[in-house]
């Protein structure tokens, strides 16, 4: 399907594109690249990197919190400035992001 923007000139409607080395679907959603900033790849693997300093008990709160937001917070949200923000990808970040900090605090839900 073609889209005509004057002058003669058209654009196609595609179903999927690359945008920012992302697949992205005709509707600018880029689901793969939220689950995979959250689960695969970035985050999950700098959050484990850095637990010995997350959940040590001889650092405190301040210097944990410094490493979190420069470390696993930036790798986080990397890119997501290109990505179309849904309600559901913002919620599965900000779950992500408070659980981290549940573990970095040492709290439980169920307490």
């Amino acid at each position: 399907m073609d889209l005509d923007i004057g002058n003669g000139l058209s654009l196609e409607k595609v179903d999927k594109f690359c945008y920012y080395m992302l697949d992205t679907d005709g509707d600018g959603v880029c689901v793969s690249a939220v689950t995979a900033r959250v689960r695969l790849r970035s985050a999950s693997n700098k959050f484990r990197r850095y637990l010995p300093i997350l959940t040590g008990k001889k650092f405190s709160l301040k210097l944990k919190g410094k490493v979190y937001t420069t470390c696993v917070r930036s790798c986080l949200m990397y890119g997501s400035e290109t990505w179309p923000m849904k309600l559901e990808h913002e919620i599965k970040l900000n779950c992500t992001e408070m659980n981290m900090i549940r573990w970095i605090c040492g709290v439980k839900l169920n307490e």
